[in-house]
């Protein structure tokens, strides 16, 4: 990376189908920032440059098609060029939006990923947010920003939003209460078809099974209760799970390891420190 950079105070991507350039600073990283509030969010836009997107208290919520990832403090999220998403807070949250310029940037990544965001990449993006540094300073620490972008490998949870209005309903009423206990025959006979014809409509609209998909969107429901600090009991009913030890085995079983390594919260190996009081 080279070149000088000063700081954008604010950015607010614009919606709508065109691509969205940072803010206007020459450099190779911009830094913008810009305050959400619980609950709300940019609309979906995608950006001239690849963004990483972070924030320092809060949690943060990404949504990329049916992907969503959720971000504490501890990970931030690489979002490609051209890449059309959507960001908002599920707690208040102060979003820092670091732009780097494909054709000055050693890094790649074609997709979207998830980086650790450890105390000294921390205290780099606050470096950079100056508007003091000299050239010299601010290209070393640059430099050194990019080398601690480390890719994790963990993925998304994907909730696929359905088309045919039947299974729609079934997905909103879940969505809206992930701990409806109703089964698919309940849910059928509610939309007016049999437990068969919904089972196929839900495999053919969304990819899933529908016990499949409900364990996706309650998982999702749970990353950020989890991100803001809640008990893991407390998390679990709160998605419809009678016990915190189904709740992280279904996690396991569905993402491949523990919330708490998920988010980067615990260093606990999976199954330890996680059942909270």
């Amino acid at each position: 990376m080279a070149g000088n950079v000063t700081r954008a105070r604010r950015y607010i991507p614009p919606a709508g189908d065109g691509l969205c350039p940072p803010p206007a600073a020459p450099g190779a990283i911009v830094v913008g920032t810009f305050p959400l509030e619980s609950g709300e969010w940019i609309a979906p836009h995608a950006h001239t440059h690849h963004q990483l997107a972070w924030t320092r208290g809060g949690v943060l919520g990404v949504g990329i098609g049916d992907a969503y990832w959720v971000l504490p403090p501890t990970r931030a999220l690489w979002i490609p060029a051209g890449t059309r998403h959507s960001t908002g807070a599920t707690r208040g949250a102060l979003l820092h939006g670091l732009y780097f310029p494909p054709e000055r940037c050693a890094i790649d990544w074609p997709d979207p990923t998830p980086v650790v965001v450890d105390g000294l990449l921390a205290h780099l993006i606050a470096h950079l947010s100056r508007d003091d540094l000299p050239e010299d300073a601010r290209l070393r620490a640059e430099a050194v920003a990019v080398d601690l972008l480390r890719p994790l490998p963990t993925t998304p949870i994907d909730v696929p939003y359905p088309v045919d209005d039947r299974v729609r309903a079934v997905a909103d009423a879940l969505l809206a209460d992930p701990a409806d206990p109703r089964g698919l025959e309940v849910h059928a006979r509610a939309i007016g078809v049999s437990r068969r014809t919904l089972t196929r409509l839900f495999t053919s609209d969304t990819g899933m099974t529908f016990d499949h998909w409900r364990t996706h969107a309650r998982l999702r429901a749970a990353l950020p209760l989890l991100a803001e600090g809640h008990p893991v009991s407390r998390v679990a009913r709160t998605v419809g799970y009678a016990t915190p030890s189904s709740f992280l085995a279904a996690f396991r079983r569905t993402v491949g390891t523990s919330p708490g390594r998920y988010l980067g919260t615990s260093t606990e190996e999976p199954g330890r420190g996680e059942q909270g009081a």
